[in-house]
């Protein structure tokens, strides 16, 4: 099943196109990093991808998300967890006081407090137990967001999307503001879900790019260069066109890393 089918997709903001002709197509188990620098429309291809963006249609766009045109944004959310930076900050400003367990918990309603009104069965108690364990971040189940680090919080708001089950997980940034130790421990843990889910980078760092990831789609000023295999796409002059800049790749133990050619 194709997650992602886009055909001659455009996207405007106050009457300036920002996406321009996007033709994508992203199957399930096919592990694929968007890769661009700031500003090339990442942001809004991934608000593109969750519906809380629209195209200007015409008779020739094609937007489908696991084959449907249309989808109930809460019920697609089920299928396609969504990690983004803005997640993070909106639990760290707004709800300091929850504990792992909580965040975890509140994925069910896509909330980010726990409510009176709020109704959890054991079968959700249960569902939170599983992904505390499988993540490996038991230990943290009572710890409070405001006492979290950078990356033990980021851990739980995977674990928040977990409990849907997922088909596929888009990943924003995942290592902003970690430390090297933290970053290295995260990739490790995304590495782990995708063994289970197709996993969706959304990033301008190539050494995020784990060894699982096939499949490469670059994107500059709001169209999309090329998509294919990443043997093919990480190289020298593609990544130089992308980030404007004369670039040299390189591959070592199946982890990408770019130095300046210049």
């Amino acid at each position: 099943m194709e997650i992602i089918h886009f055909e001659h997709v455009n996207v405007a903001y106050d009457e300036q196109d920002v996406l321009h002709d996007i033709n994508l197509s992203i199957n399930e188990g096919q592990h694929t990093v968007i890769l661009g620098g700031n500003g090339s429309g990442k942001s809004t291809l991934l608000k593109l991808f969750s519906n809380d963006l629209y195209p200007r249609f015409n008779e020739t766009t094609t937007k489908e998300v696991f084959g449907k045109k249309v989808w109930d944004i809460w019920e697609l959310k089920k299928h396609l967890g969504i990690i983004t930076n803005d997640l993070h900050y909106q639990f760290s400003e707004r709800a300091p006081g929850l504990n792992a367990f909580e965040v975890i918990l509140s994925g069910f309603y896509s909330s980010f407090h726990i409510y009176e009104h709020q109704e959890f069965s054991p079968l959700h108690v249960k569902k939170v137990e599983e992904v505390l364990d499988f993540l490996g971040i038991r230990h943290l189940r009572h710890k409070r967001i405001s006492e979290m680090s950078t990356g033990e919080l980021r851990k739980c708001i995977i674990a928040r999307s977990l409990v849907h089950e997922p088909k596929a997980m888009i990943v924003d940034e995942p290592t902003v503001g970690l430390d090297i130790k933290a970053q290295l421990n995260f990739i490790e843990m995304i590495r782990k879900i995708a063994a289970h889910r197709t996993i969706i980078l959304v990033t301008h760092h190539l050494e995020e790019i784990f060894e699982e990831i096939s499949h490469v789609v670059l994107i500059k000023e709001g169209r999309i260069l090329a998509q294919g295999a990443k043997e093919a796409l990480l190289s020298d002059a593609h990544l130089s066109e992308v980030f404007d800049l004369p670039l040299h790749v390189k591959c070592e133990k199946g982890r990408y890393f770019v130095q300046s050619a210049g």
